[in-house]
């Protein structure tokens, strides 16, 4: 049996990692800046993380939801200390894609209504609801019978008033867009969403599933705007590579049993995993890591003249490069191995460990500069 060929992939296999670094088959050193679309979050093949799950996987590693499970207790307290939350609720799954899809069955429950407004260049996972609400038409897909999303452009206040009204269920919103380009909603944007959310009885969807758990430098990136939205979903950055997604829930909104449901989420090495991610956060202080070397980078970056433009908070960053320079993601793999990500047309994303240091961060400047040159 073949893979099914949807990926494009590079020509590199990769056999090791440690904290920012990867090693492929051929012995070959690479430095990872990217961490597989903001995965590894405290770091590869950190020993706490290492330990956390092979001492679980030598207990029991997996049980349903059927029984209680005092790890996930356990996830959820830490959680809500370190993000600001603990008076809201989680539903734990196994991706951002079934976050969001959750997130937005979740919001139809409770208003009773079919409309939802998301925004363009969006992205938001690859099942049926969160293909409905991303703005790709390659990947375009059928929401529940019913539904109607509608697309507005981004920190646009006119055309999300033209096309906000009394159905509105939820407005989904990107922390900072990943896949559309590190696209930034602003603050006073987010406060108008909150606003005209509470106004009109619809659910504020936060999707942090790239730009949370830390990246911006702070916990939640939409927590620079000073809101607080109904839901949160989370992924990628929790698990440090292990399947996990979560959906934050605000405390108004009351469950009822089989209102959700999941086979594998929040399973025994899942809640360790996510466990262990958060004690490494919270001991090596990685979010002020994440703000103060982004901070450093975006500097630095603004000297060079060759780059277009750059966004981005803490350790999430995208360079775009005139037509002529589109190359440069590849010259910096190839040449000097260094692993980094892009979105469509020509920008490069920075997306690495929260643990990555002063060093690693001027091995990148370095390189750049010289494909700059």
């Amino acid at each position: 049996m073949k893979l099914f060929d949807v990926y494009p992939l590079f020509n590199i296999t990769p056999v090791k990692a440690q904290g920012s670094w990867l090693w492929d088959e051929k012995g070959e050193k690479y430095l990872d800046l990217y961490g597989g679309h903001a995965v590894i979050s405290i770091g590869h093949s950190h020993p706490h993380y290492v330990k956390s799950l092979t001492d679980q996987l030598n207990k029991i590693a997996f049980y349903s939801n059927s029984v209680q499970n005092n790890l996930q207790v356990k996830f959820a307290e830490k959680l809500g200390q370190l993000s600001g939350y603990p008076d809201y609720q989680l539903f734990l799954c196994n991706s951002g894609a079934e976050a969001n899809e959750n997130a937005l069955k979740l919001a139809s429950f409770v208003t009773g209504r079919k409309k939802v407004i998301a925004f363009k260049k969006a992205f938001h996972g690859r099942t049926s609801g969160a293909v409905a609400a991303t703005d790709n038409p390659k990947i375009v897909a059928p929401f529940n019978a019913g539904h109607e999303i509608v697309f507005v452009p981004l920190n646009d206040e006119n055309a999300f008033e033209q096309a906000f009204d009394k159905n509105v269920a939820a407005v989904i919103i990107e922390g900072i867009q990943g896949v559309g380009g590190i696209q930034m909603p602003e603050d006073s944007f987010l406060k108008f969403l909150e606003a005209k959310c509470q106004s009109n009885g619809s659910i504020l969807i936060l999707d942090e599933i790239q730009s949370g758990y830390g990246r911006t430098g702070k916990f939640f990136a939409h927590q620079h705007a000073g809101i607080r939205p109904h839901l949160i979903t989370t992924a990628k950055g929790m698990g440090n590579g292990f399947p996990i997604g979560g959906l934050l829930i605000h405390p108004d909104i009351k469950p009822w049993s089989g209102m959700l449901g999941t086979t594998f989420g929040g399973n025994y090495l899942a809640s360790v995993a996510g466990l262990a991610v958060l004690e490494v956060m919270e001991n090596e202080k990685l979010i002020v890591n994440a703000a103060n070397l982004g901070n450093y980078w975006l500097r630095e970056l603004k000297k060079l003249p060759a780059i277009t433009e750059i966004r981005g908070r803490g350790l999430m960053i995208g360079i775009d490069l005139p037509d002529g320079l589109k190359n440069v993601r590849n010259d910096l793999l190839f040449k000097h191995h260094i692993f980094t990500g892009e979105a469509k047309p020509n920008t490069i994303r920075l997306l690495p460990s929260l643990a990555m240091t002063q060093d690693e961060a001027d091995l990148f400047l370095t390189a750049l500069k010289k494909e700059l040159q």
